[in-house]
């Protein structure tokens, strides 16, 4: 398998698809955002802040690229009603779905299980596990639609060196990691791929509240980072599956 690492896309590697992305007003989700659309994607920017969203989608419309969707959605309080809405609105737009790159996640606070805050534990399980469930199984019919189509779960490096006080953060890699397993083995005889990133130290707003007192400019730009997403996406990653790149 070639290094996802150093894969260098061409131009149109990503003519056509259509690529969900959760996450996309900020950070890697928008470099990815920005890139996959630079490669020819019909990209669907989802977030919480639709002004972000907007900023990004300038930015691809400016580059002469083709014009992404803005779907805003709150995954921290949506339910059955507004996944089902998810649902009917890509499948008016597109009718199938190429991707789906499950990057928005919720860092909570690093502390120690037995003063770890119970409310804030079970919103960064949801963010993190529940919301990427709810929204595979509401996709999976669309993702059957493509004709080589790629899931991407977000990995870390708290799941292969756990650590204290990670909190509900390194569970919730965890059981992300283990759903992307188990979806890999579900659809093994399916046209869908599946499989996990992990971005390593980047220069984005989790990192920074995870590390305040680390040096930023130690750190990578979310933009240095995008050649193993585009990989996953595309057809150079097809017939892998149950796998775990890493950027760096």
């Amino acid at each position: 398998m070639q290094d996802p690492r150093t894969y260098l896309p061409a131009a149109d590697a990503l003519h056509e698809r259509v690529i969900l992305i959760t996450g996309a007003s900020d950070g890697i989700g928008r470099a990815v955002a920005i890139a996959a659309a630079a490669h020819g994607a019909r990209v669907i920017l989802h977030g919480r802040n639709v002004k972000r969203l907007e900023a990004v989608y300038d930015t691809i419309v400016g580059a002469g690229n083709a014009r992404p969707s803005i779907l805003p959605l709150d995954l921290e309080k949506a339910g059955p009603t507004e996944y089902e809405a998810l649902f009917n609105v890509i499948e008016k737009e597109f009718g199938r779905l190429d991707g789906l790159l499950h990057n928005a996640g919720m860092l909570g606070e690093r502390a120690p299980i037995e003063h770890y805050d119970v409310p804030k534990w079970l919103r960064v399980m949801h963010v993190n596990v529940n919301a990427p469930f709810l929204l595979t199984q509401r996709c999976l019919p669309l993702l059957r639609q493509a004709s080589d189509a790629s899931v991407i779960f977000t990995s870390s490096g708290v799941v292969s060196r756990p650590r204290a006080y990670w909190g509900a953060y390194l569970a919730s890699k965890w059981a992300s990691d283990g759903m992307m397993h188990m979806l890999a083995d579900e659809l093994e005889s399916q046209k869908i791929r599946v499989n996990s990133i992990n971005p390593g130290k980047v220069r984005t707003n989790m990192r920074l509240q995870a590390y305040p007192a680390e040096d930023r400019n130690t750190l990578l730009p979310p933009e240095a980072i995008v050649m193993p997403y585009l990989f996953a996406l595309g057809p150079a990653s097809t017939g892998i599956s149950g796998q775990t790149f890493d950027c760096q």
